[in-house]
């Protein structure tokens, strides 16, 4: 196995050269021979990383200890499924994974029913293949996943104990997913620069792609938050970590750019920002990949201290100067034929402010991240920015962005008037403003969630108001009924109302976030068995300590029965996990009592010899609607995505004209 998994690799290193250079020469002598054989050789690589993907899936399912990855990550004792999950638990495997998609996402493209026969499929693949030489080179040079152990152990030292979770087998996936997927947008865009098509016909080929890479990595920041806040046992879901950080920028600025192509569309405006946010979203995916891989800043996250980082660093600096290059030298072309602003009163405006605290998010969290470094360059030490730098930084910007939420949907294209802004948002405000007061009246007195949800509310009921309006209008003409008149104008126009439903979920995670980090009460106390923990209206009381065996785990757990006002809840079991053969600190399971209200979430701190034992007892508001926004974020970007009429995609840019031999 090691000789054909070595084989294989330099093998997909020669395959994918050889198809960068024949689409070369294709492109150059326009000679379709050349870029069919390209074009193979691209499937052929697919097919390669496949197997690749199956050798190591099978070694390190069948402890195959002489290759040291499988040793390093697995252990006779673990689960298969975590035995599997390795694969991306570690460098060599992840850079595997990563080049699989890549393959896989250029077979795709290049195979595509809408782009046979389109001139730009050459350049397209010619720039996903430079990314996917420079993973092979790294597969064959630094990061081997087959390497071979000098003496093979009679047992691997296992996976890490927080990785042994089913976060673990979603998490890492869906965001490398969305990673890569930013290289397809990018490839696309730089190939309509290199072609000097700059209109809006590229944007709309790659729209969905698009969707799908940010479908991805809200995926992976959803389910990464859901894993943190069961399993790390510290009460948060997100703590601002470097490699957190490293996932939410992209995201950032690709919303941005989901945004503002709306108005290129439209208007022919926003070009060279919406290229420069495609190359920054591209950038930020590589930027995250050497955070992880570098160890210059501290992760849980990270994989360590490796020589990767370096090459990450240089292989980004190149993309970057390379794509930078191509779109100044289409500048001119660029702002030819370029729309203007008519007025501030406009969609198009409210688009551009939205595209402007996107950004800003960014930098925020891009400066926060790498501060660190910068203070340790500059004074000698470095200086870590926590959680509290983040949210007091990012809760005004969160807000900002939902008030434009609220005003984007309502205001008209071009210019708007006072009557018309009138009579959109009068009756939301104020009912927005019955909100804040009723949550006065309910005993909410801060100024800050006060206005956090009057904010939400507002965009909340902007969008009804919206969708109202275009049921009602349908059902003018057509006499539906209002839910057929619903279904079918949703139907009819996927990309508008799976936007707004996108809009409702981002809405309902915000009001998880406000709720939970406003009016989050915590205690720590230590208690015999039979004593109770008093937390506002919950009554915790310990009712037993006991020891039991999972596989080769040993676990510790306390049996916690809840009531509230006096009403039984039931019972949580918090655990603590040690790992038969790792000598890291033991895993926290917590214990959870969850509603739409609150989440009773408990952790076994410590305990002694006669059975007292520490708990953390914490109240987390409202953070169900944090997990229930992010499942209608996918539902809605779904909706956007499937079925439904599409633009058909033709061959009509300048290299279809010339003649193909």
């Amino acid at each position: 196995m090691y000789i054909i998994g070595t084989v294989t690799i330099y093998l997909g290193l020669v395959i994918s050269i050889y198809a960068l250079i024949a689409f070369i020469i294709g492109i150059r002598k326009q000679n379709q021979s050349w870029i069919n054989s390209g074009k193979n050789s691209v499937l052929m690589m697919f097919f390669i990383s496949s197997i690749l993907m199956t050798l190591l899936f099978l070694a390190l399912g069948t402890d195959q200890y002489q290759f040291k990855y499988v040793s390093t990550y697995t252990s006779s004792d673990l689960a298969l499924i975590y035995k599997l999950c390795a694969l991306w638990a570690g460098n060599a495997g992840s850079l595997l994974l990563w080049t699989f998609f890549l393959t896989m996402y250029n077979a795709m493209v290049i195979f595509s029913k809408k782009m046979k026969a389109n001139p730009m499929v050459p350049y397209i693949s010619s720039i996903l293949l430079g990314n996917t030489i420079f993973f092979y080179f790294l597969l064959a040079t630094t990061a081997k996943p087959f390497e071979l152990n000098e003496v093979i152990p009679r047992e691997g030292n296992g996976l890490n104990p927080m990785l042994q979770d089913p976060g673990m087998i979603l998490h890492p996936v869906t965001l490398y997913l969305g990673y890569v997927g930013m290289a397809v947008p990018f490839a696309f865009a730089i190939a309509a620069l290199m072609l000097k098509n700059v209109d809006s016909f590229w944007i709309r080929m790659t729209r969905r792609w698009t969707l799908l890479a940010w479908l991805f990595l809200t995926l992976g920041n959803v389910i990464g938050g859901w894993w943190a806040y069961l399993e790390l046992g510290w009460g948060g879901y997100w703590a601002w970590d470097p490699v957190e950080n490293a996932s939410f920028m992209p995201w950032l600025t690709v919303t941005a750019f989901l945004h503002s192509v709306m108005i290129q569309e439209r208007k022919q405006m926003l070009k060279v920002w919406n290229l420069s946010l495609i190359i920054l979203s591209y950038s930020l995916t590589l930027f995250g990949t050497f955070l992880v891989r570098s160890g210059v800043l501290t992760s849980v996250h990270a994989f360590g201290d490796s020589n990767l980082g370096t090459y990450f660093l240089i292989f980004m600096a190149f993309a970057v100067i390379f794509a930078m290059y191509v779109m100044m030298s289409r500048y001119q072309l660029l702002k030819k034929d370029s729309g203007q602003f008519e007025s501030f009163l406009s969609k198009e405006s409210s688009f551009l402010i939205n595209n402007l605290i996107l950004v800003g998010a960014t930098f925020a969290v891009f400066w926060g991240t790498i501060f660190p470094l910068v203070s340790e360059a500059v004074k000698g030490t470095k200086v870590t920015v926590g959680i509290p730098f983040f949210n007091t930084v990012m809760s005004p910007i969160l807000l900002g962005l939902m008030f434009v939420m609220a005003v984007c949907p309502l205001i008209a294209w071009q210019k708007s008037t006072v009557k018309n802004l009138q009579k959109n948002f009068v009756v939301p405000a104020l009912l927005s403003i019955i909100v804040a007061v009723i949550l006065f009246v309910f005993g909410i007195r801060g100024a800050y969630p006060l206005v956090s949800f009057g904010i939400v509310s507002f965009m909340l009921l902007t969008h009804l108001l919206e969708i109202y309006r275009g049921v009602r209008a349908r059902r003018s003409v057509t006499k539906e009924a209002y839910p057929v008149a619903l279904v079918r104008l949703m139907t009819k126009n996927r990309r508008r109302y799976g936007g707004y439903t996108v809009h409702f979920g981002i809405a309902l995670m915000a009001i998880g976030i406000i709720g939970s980090q406003n009016f989050d009460v915590e205690t720590m106390k230590t208690v015999a068995i039979g004593e109770t923990i008093q937390l506002e209206n919950f009554k915790v009381t310990y009712e037993e300590l006991g020891q039991k065996r999972e596989g080769m785990n040993d676990v510790v757990y306390a049996v916690l029965s809840v009531e509230k006002d006096g009403k039984k809840l039931g019972k949580v079991i918090p655990e603590k996990i040690f790992f038969g053969n790792n000598n890291q600190p033991p895993s926290t399971r917590v214990g959870l009592l969850s509603s739409w209200e609150e989440d009773l979430y408990t952790v076994l701190s410590t305990w002694e010899a006669d059975k007292r034992a520490t708990f953390v007892v914490r109240i987390n508001p409202l953070v169900k609607w944090i997990w229930t926004g992010g499942i209608v974020v996918i539902i809605g970007t779904l909706f956007a995505i499937w079925g439904g009429k599409y633009n058909q995609i033709t061959p009509r840019y300048t290299g279809a004209e010339r003649k193909v031999s």
